[in-house]
Parts: C-alpha cells; structure tokens; sequence
C-alpha cells in the first residue's frame, strides 16, 4: 500500500530547530526541497503542509511533540488517509547516529509524539522511520538530552543517515516497503583510507671521491719532460 502521508515529527521555534528531537523535521524539510514544494503554516491543520507532484501530502505539526497527534488525526480525517497509509519520521534514542530503520507498528518507547499519535489513530500500525540520536550518557535524562543539539560529528551521521533514508523513500512512498528496508538495513561499508605508497629513500649521496696528486716519478722530478 502506497504512503499517502509523512509525518516529521519535532518541536516549533528557533530555540528547538536544531535540537536531536528535531530529526524527523530534517528529513520531511529536506524531502520538500528536493521535491520543489514548499511547507506552508496551514492554521486548519495546525501544521506545515505541503503536497508533492505524485499526491503524497507532507506534514510537520506545529503543536509541540507531545500533542503531534492531533494535526495528523485531522490532516488523515479530512483526506481519509488510513493509518497504513501515514510514514511518520521520529529521532530514536535506542540506535546511534547515523542509523535508520523502517518498521510498522511496534512499541513507542516513551516518545511522547508517537504516544499521542496512536493515541489519536487508535491504533500503533503506521509506519515509522526511526533516525538514531543516540542514548544519553549516564545520570542524564532523555527528555532533557533530545532537546540537546547534537556534537558536529554526530550531526554529520544522522545527516548521512538522512541521506540513505531519503535515496530509498521513493520506495517507501510506492508501498515497497520490503525493499526500502532491504537498501535502507544494509549497513554502509566503511571506506578504508587508500595504503600509502612506502616512500622511496633516496641513497645517500656520495662525498666525491679525493684524487691523490700523481706521484712524479724521481728522474722526471730531477730532469723535467723531455
């Protein structure tokens, strides 16, 4: 079945756009751009919308994460989208970054937007691409270490997962959902540095060699040449 919907989930305002929560945004911004539509506020839907060539609505709700729900209950109404039919897009804290994984279903692991989602559809059986942020170092809270923005190096891999995950959703958005996560599961191999040649030590060079003044033989150093 074709994905009529997705959902990027995150928090609006400047204070939050570049925080790990925020990762869901990333891709359905970026999505938008490669597909030339823009995401405009929609105040019915209180949300961003925006509908690409092959009909697939974009959504980015403008509540905050944790009442994600209710634009995408209204968006799925108004258009009778199914919940099979909506891909939602969420940061993960239980893979690193530079991970991501396609499922359907499943548990919500304490993430407030998918809890209010499902909440609102009834039902857990959309699908979710999951993009690791990562799990917070010892003592720290979670709710605390997504609203963190992530060290450059890992902003770098969760943009390359980004980017592996934006390659197959044409896929996705088709319902071949078997074969996005085939391509999207196989984890990139990692590029050896090329070995370097053993550089070539020129020989020492030579001190020349002295020439000891010729010996003149005793009767020509007496009488001279003739």
């Amino acid at each position: 079945m074709a994905i009529r919907l997705v959902v990027g989930l995150g928090n609006p305002g400047k204070e939050y756009e570049r925080t790990r929560h925020n990762a869901g945004f990333w891709l359905v911004e970026r999505h938008a751009t490669a597909s030339g539509v823009a995401l405009r506020k929609d105040p019915k839907f209180k949300a961003l919308v925006a509908k690409t060539s092959n009909g697939c609505w974009l959504l980015l709700p403008q509540n905050f994460m944790n009442a994600s729900g209710q634009p995408v209950q209204m968006l799925a109404g108004f258009f009778k989208i199914k919940p099979e039919e909506i891909l939602v897009v969420h940061d993960e804290l239980d893979f690193p970054p530079g991970t991501a994984r396609l499922k359907q279903g499943g548990g919500i692991a304490g993430h407030n937007g998918l809890k209010d989602i499902s909440q609102r559809l009834a039902t857990h059986d959309y699908w979710r691409l999951r993009l690791g942020v990562g799990k917070p170092p010892p003592g720290r809270e979670g709710a605390d270490y997504v609203l963190e923005k992530p060290a450059a190096e890992e902003k770098t891999e969760i943009d390359d997962a980004i980017e592996r995950a934006l390659a197959v959703l044409p896929q996705m958005l088709v319902g071949d959902m078997q074969g996005a996560m085939n391509k999207l599961h196989t984890e990139p191999e990692k590029k050896e540095p090329p070995a370097k040649a053993p550089e070539k030590k020129e020989p020492p060079a030579r001190a020349p060699e002295k020439k000891e003044p010729e010996k003149k033989g005793l009767l020509s150093g007496l009488f001279g040449k003739k």
